[in-house]
């Protein structure tokens, strides 16, 4: 099995100051740095994905703003593939899936923002297409939703759409398991 690092839409338009400001978003890009140069030491496969919006009336990670750009702890280094996504799924009208094949990856170390959206989507698209994943929930970041009146906290969203992404979808652990696990494979 080869294991890719999918770091997802981890930009500036999501922490303080940013249009779309979420909840943990430092916290979980400090987690993601951490899993990031575990990968870069031991030269295993990582792919950033940034998303780019190009609908009309987006009020956030428009083309050409310091918001879109890949937030810099966890900015690519140059070998480090960046794939450009329109849509939430990572995999929708990109060619992440060609350049993970080509990879031979098999298994997906997922993290990145929002919870309930980009990483929700990617995932349940990995499994689709045959991809083993693994959700860092601590490296994943939400905000609070809305519905019928009900105000539901960014918590408790991100602990929802864990505990579905962990029913079938995949393997969910937090980064200090993770890197644990690599460091007893290395």
């Amino acid at each position: 099995m080869k294991t890719a690092l999918l770091i997802i839409d981890i930009q500036n338009d999501y922490f303080p100051g940013g249009k779309m400001e979420l909840v943990g978003s430092i916290e979980a890009a400090a987690a993601t740095e951490r899993l990031l140069a575990a990968f870069r030491k031991q030269s295993w496969p990582i792919f950033h994905v940034q998303h780019i919006n190009t609908r009309p009336r987006s009020t956030f990670f428009l083309p050409d703003t310091a918001g879109s750009e890949i937030y810099a702890s966890v900015s690519p280094m140059p070998r480090e593939p960046v794939i450009t996504k329109h849509f939430p799924s990572s995999f929708q009208e990109t060619n992440l899936a060609e350049q993970l094949q080509d990879a031979e990856v098999d298994t997906l170390l997922v993290c990145g923002m929002m919870s309930h959206m980009c990483v929700d989507t990617t995932v349940r698209e990995a499994f689709r297409l045959g991809f083993s994943c693994i959700v860092t929930h601590d490296a994943c970041a939400t905000r609070e939703l809305t519905f019928n009146g009900v105000t539901v906290s960014a918590a408790q969203v991100h602990a929802s759409y864990m505990a579905a992404l962990g029913t079938v979808f995949a393997r969910v652990l937090g980064v200090d398991e993770i890197l644990e696990n690599m460091a007893a494979t290395a």
